[in-house]
C-alpha cells in the first residue's frame, strides 16, 4: 500500500505540469485585480449538496457567491468546482452552474470525475468501450480517445448477449459476428492503463489499491495490458462505427470508459462481463477466464450523493460495486483496477491545483496561491481526498500551494446526526463503510479541519483565516 501511494506522488509532478498545460484558457480574457491586494488562496467547491440539491441552489450558496464576486461579476478570488459527476459535458456543466449561480462560470472552471483523464496520452489513440449515459462520445473525445465503442453499439452488434429484459431480447437467432473490432480493455474513467511507451511509466500507478490487490496489480503491470486479440479483425464494423473511425486501418477497442452511472445497469455488467471474459471479444466464448483481464479504467467511486430526495442516492461506486462482486462470484478472482480518478484521487486535487494556478495567472494575480480550502459534503470523498492531498503537500518539493483545509458542510450527504464513516468491524459489527474496496483507509483522514452549517459559513470562515473583509 505505502509502495503504491509513493509511486503516485511521485509521478505526481510531471502530471501537475501536464495538467496545467492541458487546461484551457479563459477565452484570453484579462481581469482587473481592483482595489484588494491579489488573493494568496483559492477554493475547490464540491457542487452536489455544497452548492445545489439536485436542480435547486441551496440558498447558503447564493449568499456565499454574494461575497466572492466582485460588482462588475468577477470572482474575487480562484475558484475550481469539482464533481464526480461525469454524465455531463464539461461546457454544459458551466452553463449549469452559471445560470444556478448569478456569474459567469467558465468551463475550465469545471472538473469532471473523468477530466485528469486528458493527461493518459497512452489511451487516446486505442479503442475503448465507453459506459454511461449523456453525451459518451462527445466526453470520450473531449477526453482524447479517438475510437469509442458504446454499449448500445455493443449491444446492436450482438443482440444476444443482453437477456435480462425480455422485451429486449430477440425474436430469432442472428448469425455470428466475426467482424466486430476486439476491445482490449476496460475502463470505469478511474483506472489508469501502465504501458511501455505510454504517458506514465510501466509500473505507475494514480491510485493505491489494497493490500488484496497488490498481486493482481503486479501480474496486471507485468502484462502490460498489451492488446490482446483473437481472431483477424475484419473490415466492415457495424455502421456507426464506420463512420466515426473511417481512416482507421485496425479499428481494435482497448479498453471501457465508464464515464458514470449506466441507465440499464444489468446490460453494462453483461456486456463488460463479456468484454472481461472473452479478451475483447464478445462473440467468442474462451474455455479459461483470462487473469489478469483487460485494463479497467474508472472514475467516481461515491457510493451515494445527495439529490433532492431526504436519503442519499446510488452513485456510481455502487455501480462499481456491482460490477466487482458480479466478477469475484464468477470468475472467483478479484476485479483489478490498473488506477482510481475522481475525488478522493490525489490526481483530481493535482489537476485542480494546476487550474486554480492558471486561473490567477490569466487574473493578472501575481502572488502564488499558496493556501487551497475544500468545501464538500461527502467525509469519504471530499474530506478524504482534501485532507490526503494536504498530507502529500508537506512532503511535495514542487508546486505552488502549501496546505489544503477540508471544510465539511451539513447540506449533503453528511448529517451531524449520523455515524460517520469508520472501518468496518470484525464480524460486521459496527457503522458501515462507504469508501471504495481499494481505498486504504485511514479513520483520521475523515476528519474535516472545520465543519460548518452550509456554504455560506464556509466562505466566511475563509475570508476571516485570510484576513479578508466580510
Amino acid at each position: 500500500m505505502a509502495a503504491l501511494g509513493e509511486a503516485a506522488a511521485r509521478w505526481a509532478p510531471g502530471l501537475w505540469r501536464r495538467a496545467t498545460r492541458a487546461a484551457a484558457g479563459f477565452g484570453g480574457r484579462r481581469f482587473a485585480s481592483g482595489s484588494q491586494s491579489p488573493p494568496t488562496f483559492g477554493f475547490l467547491l464540491d457542487i452536489d449538496g455544497v452548492l445545489v440539491r439536485g436542480h435547486q441552489v441551496i440558498p447558503a450558496a447564493r449568499e456565499a457567491f454574494r461575497r466572492l464576486v466582485d460588482p462588475q461579476g468577477q470572482l474575487r478570488v480562484p475558484v475550481v468546482f469539482v464533481t464526480n459527476a461525469g454524465n455531463i459535458l464539461q461546457c454544459s456543466k458551466a452553463q449549469e452552474l452559471s445560470a444556478l449561480l448569478g456569474f459567469q462560470v467558465e468551463p475550465d472552471q469545471v472538473i469532471l470525475s473523468h477530466s485528469p483523464m486528458k493527461l493518459f496520452s497512452q489511451h487516446h489513440d486505442k479503442r475503448m468501450l465507453v459506459s454511461g449515459q449523456g453525451p459518451l462520445v462527445e466526453n470520450a473525445r473531449a477526453l482524447g480517445f479517438k475510437h469509442v465503442v458504446t454499449v448500445d453499439e455493443l449491444r446492436a452488434a450482438f443482440p444476444v448477449l443482453d437477456m435480462v429484459d425480455l422485451q429486449r431480447r430477440p425474436k430469432t437467432t442472428p448469425l455470428p459476428r466475426n467482424d466486430f473490432p476486439a476491445i482490449e480493455g476496460v475502463s470505469v474513467i478511474a483506472t489508469v492503463e501502465t504501458s511501455p511507451g505510454g504517458g506514465l511509466p510501466a509500473g505507475a500507478t494514480v491510485w493505491p489499491s489494497s493490500p488484496v490487490l497488490k498481486l493482481a496489480l503486479a501480474a496486471c503491470v507485468q502484462r502490460g495490458f498489451r492488446a490482446l486479440v483473437s481472431g483477424a479483425v475484419q473490415p466492415r464494423p457495424p455502421e456507426g462505427l464506420r463512420a466515426r473511425h473511417r481512416g482507421s486501418p485496425h479499428p481494435r477497442s482497448a479498453g471501457v470508459l465508464l464515464l458514470g452511472e449506466p441507465v440499464r445497469w444489468e446490460t453494462s455488467l453483461q456486456l463488460i462481463m463479456d468484454i472481461l471474459l472473452s479478451d475483447g471479444n464478445p462473440g467468442t466464448g474462451l474455455a479459461t477466464a483470462p487473469y489478469p483481464h483487460l485494463p479497467v479504467l474508472a472514475s467516481n467511486t461515491d457510493l451515494l450523493w445527495m439529490a433532492e430526495a431526504k436519503m442519499p442516492r446510488f452513485g456510481h461506486g455502487t455501480f462499481l460495486l456491482c460490477l466487482e462482486a458480479v466478477y469475484r462470484k464468477v470468475t472467483g478472482r478479484e476485479l483489478c483496477y490498473a488506477g482510481l480518478m475522481g475525488k478522493p484521487s490525489l490526481l483530481t486535487y493535482q489537476y485542480a491545483e494546476g487550474l486554480l494556478a492558471r486561473q490567477a495567472a490569466r487574473r493578472g494575480w501575481a502572488a502564488p496561491i499558496r493556501s487551497l480550502y475544500a468545501v464538500g459534503d461527502n467525509p469519504m470523498s471530499d474530506i478524504y481526498g482534501a485532507n490526503l492531498f494536504h498530507q502529500h503537500l508537506q512532503t511535495r518539493r514542487e508546486g505552488e500551494a502549501r496546505s489544503c483545509t477540508s471544510i465539511l458542510v451539513c447540506t449533503g450527504v453528511y448529517s451531524p446526526q449520523a455515524p460517520g464513516p469508520v472501518a468496518p468491524a470484525p464480524g460486521g459489527e459496527g457503522p458501515p463503510f462507504h469508501g471504495h474496496r481499494d481505498l486504504g483507509f485511514s479513520p483520521g483522514l475523515l476528519q474535516a479541519a472545520h465543519v460548518v452549517s452550509d456554504m455560506h459559513e464556509a466562505v466566511r470562515l475563509v475570508l476571516g483565516k485570510e484576513g479578508w473583509a466580510l
